[in-house]
């Protein structure tokens, strides 16, 4: 009985640390696909840099360290600091917006300047 007792133990040790690995390799493999140009990251080597180029086809990434670029293999990645900010392109009507009201600004500007020139020329 006590073997018995034993052997299921050890299988649900065994489970639990084979889960946990998978977890684990699950989570590698996101990090290195959701790597992208601008990340922030630390090589196994113990490197700071900022990926430049990501080649998933070769498994190699191009590191910016200070203006030297090197090529590191994929599986270099310790571990990444900081995400490149993701550039979102702003609607048109921001633009449309700004030029309205430059455009008002430069209205009211003349408009004062108009004024102040027909006041100068009463005095």
């Amino acid at each position: 009985m006590g073997t018995i007792i034993m052997l299921v133990v050890l299988v649900g040790m065994i489970w639990f640390m084979q889960r946990s690995q998978k977890k684990q390799a699950q989570e590698r493999q996101n990090q290195l696909k959701e790597l992208a140009k601008g990340d922030e990251i630390v090589t196994i080597g113990g490197l700071y840099g900022v990926v430049d180029e990501v080649d998933e086809d070769n498994q190699k990434m191009v590191l910016d360290i200070d203006g030297v670029y090197l090529t590191f293999e994929l599986s270099a990645l310790k571990r990444v600091i900081n995400r490149a900010e993701q550039e979102t392109v702003e609607p048109e009507t921001t633009v449309i917006e700004e030029a309205t009201e430059t455009e008002a600004v430069v209205e009211e500007a003349t408009e004062e300047a108009s004024t102040d020139t027909a006041i100068e020329s009463k005095d």
